[in-house]
């Protein structure tokens, strides 16, 4: 098998650790096939071409819902990603000369500090495709999350692949394979008996999830039918059954919104009191011609607005048009006319039931952001959301997936409300209890438990799993030590005079 069609199989295995297929095990599998690629071009031009392939081959069908949005919403960053895979297949070709050992540390530290990145950067970072999000999709990893953090998870996944390389190279590397897998294992075990929970007191919930008259698209009347879809179901609700009324992200906007229309804002406050429950409602408000404010408002069940959350971190080029002087000439950000204002830092909610943390939609895609909310005192998490731009594809599930990661690094269960579907209740050890389905009209109940116990691991120290090995990985590299005498594999021998190679 050649290089690049290896490339293009780890890229098309890659796909299939996440929704729609979701086979997350096959996360510890799926880069090997591009490591081995990556060991065995002959130029930095191949070691591109094998990332690239591997990235478009990945990234491509992963985020083929953006294409929803238009073509070129998709390519660029299908291509953008790509590109850090590319720099990454570098990287391994670059060292696979050192000693076995050395090349393998700096492959799980480069791999690491590659998603790292591809999270942060640019314009904030796109953590979708991270592949700690699906090797620990499972009961057993997922319960392991409280300690290794997404990013751990990802770091022994490549640990696993990488040590495969080695061993099919040569027998006598088995313990850079056997050693990760025993960490794994271990770590599997102890987070199936030993998951995160929730240990306090119950809330009851209701999401409501009202659905959108003319969802992608925009149509006469949008937020007015939104809001009255969401105030039917809820007043559908009975006085007593819940503590919390969910909506979701833009259920309501202008010129639907508490505060700039006096008539919302009381009947929000009047249902409220009505049911005896606090509300947390998605509030999109126009500032002026060129900004716009996303919100989680929250309201007290005597009816009062007792809270503010705003999103801090806008969708690029879809809350907001970076360097809008130079993109804004394309017709298609027309559909972007404002910009987002961002909101300062985290905030908490105190309810009787225990204090809530609110994210909104992109957000919830970020372990960081997760842990924010927890490192503020939160005991349980809301995640509100629209989605009604991607239509029937796998985007919702996608983002439930990271969440339930995510919920299971802080040991928090998490709500989270989609206008238009899937909206669903996430347990403190990743597991989903109750969904609804895309598009449906309805109001979803469960309970969710706050966390009094202490915080996680990863809450408390975030990714120290990969700072660990990034500093093994420069010990690695500037400690001096013996270098392969023996070519590279896939590299040919030069014969010295005489006719000995060399």
């Amino acid at each position: 098998m050649g290089p690049y069609v290896a490339a293009a199989l780890s890229g098309a295995v890659l796909w299939a650790c996440f929704p729609p297929l979701d086979l997350g095990w096959l996360a510890f599998v799926a880069p090997i096939p591009m490591l081995w690629a990556a060991r065995r071009v002959e130029s930095v031009r191949g070691a591109l071409a094998v990332g690239t392939i591997t990235g478009i081959t990945f990234f491509g069908p992963l985020l083929v819902w953006i294409s929803e949005l238009g073509v070129i919403a998709w390519i660029p960053l299908v291509t953008l990603l790509s590109m850090f895979f590319a720099g990454y297949a570098v990287l391994v070709w670059a060292f696979r000369a050192l000693p076995a050992g050395r090349w393998w540390i700096l492959t799980v530290a480069g791999f690491g500090l590659v998603e790292f990145t591809k999270a942060r950067f640019p314009l904030g970072g796109f953590p979708w495709g991270s592949l700690g999000f699906a090797a620990a999709g499972h009961p057993g990893f997922l319960g392991a999350v409280q300690w290794v953090g997404p990013s751990g998870w990802g770091l022994l996944a490549i640990a696993v692949a990488a040590g495969v390389v080695l061993v099919v190279e040569d027998t006598d590397h088995w313990r850079l394979l056997v050693d990760p897998l025993v960490v794994v294992l271990l770590l599997m075990l102890a987070g199936g008996l030993f998951p995160p929970v929730a240990d306090g007191g119950g809330m009851r919930v209701a999401i409501v999830q009202g659905n959108s008259p003319c969802p992608g698209s925009h149509c006469p009347d949008e937020n007015r039918l939104i809001f009255e879809s969401h105030l039917a179901l809820t007043r559908s609700l009975d006085p007593g059954t819940v503590d919390l009324v969910v909506w979701a992200e833009n259920s309501l906007g202008t010129p639907f919104e508490p505060a700039e229309n006096r008539d919302v804002n009381v009947v929000i406050m009047s249902e409220a009191r009505r049911l005896g429950a606090a509300f947390l409602v998605g509030a999109t408000r126009v500032i002026d011609e060129d900004t716009f404010r996303n919100a989680n408002l929250f309201y007290g069940p005597n009816g009062a607005l007792l809270g503010e959350y705003e999103k801090r971190h806008p969708v690029p080029f879809g809350e907001y048009v970076p360097l809008r002087s130079v993109f804004g000439v394309i017709p298609q950000l027309d559909q972007v006319p404002r910009d987002m204002i961002r909101g300062d830092g985290p905030v908490v909610f105190e309810t009787d039931q225990g204090i809530i943390g609110s994210l909104i939609s992109f957000e919830g895609a970020f372990p960081r952001y997760l842990r924010d909310e927890a490192a503020a005192g939160a005991q349980m998490l809301v995640v509100a959301t629209n989605e009604s731009s991607f239509g029937r594809t796998a985007a919702s599930d996608q983002l439930i997936d990271m969440i339930r990661v995510g919920a299971a690094a802080i040991g928090q269960d998490v709500v989270h409300a989609a206008i238009t579907g899937k909206s669903a209740f996430v347990s403190a050890d990743g597991t989903v209890s109750e969904t609804t389905e895309l598009f449906e009209t309805s109001a979803l109940h469960g309970e969710v438990r706050q966390r009094i116990a202490a915080p996680t691991l990863y809450t408390r120290y975030g990714d120290w799993l990969l700072i660990v090995v990034v500093a093994a990985a420069l010990i690695a590299l500037l400690l001096p030590g013996a270098r392969r005498t023996e070519p590279a594999p896939g590299q040919a021998t030069r014969p010295l005079p005489g006719g000995q190679p060399r």
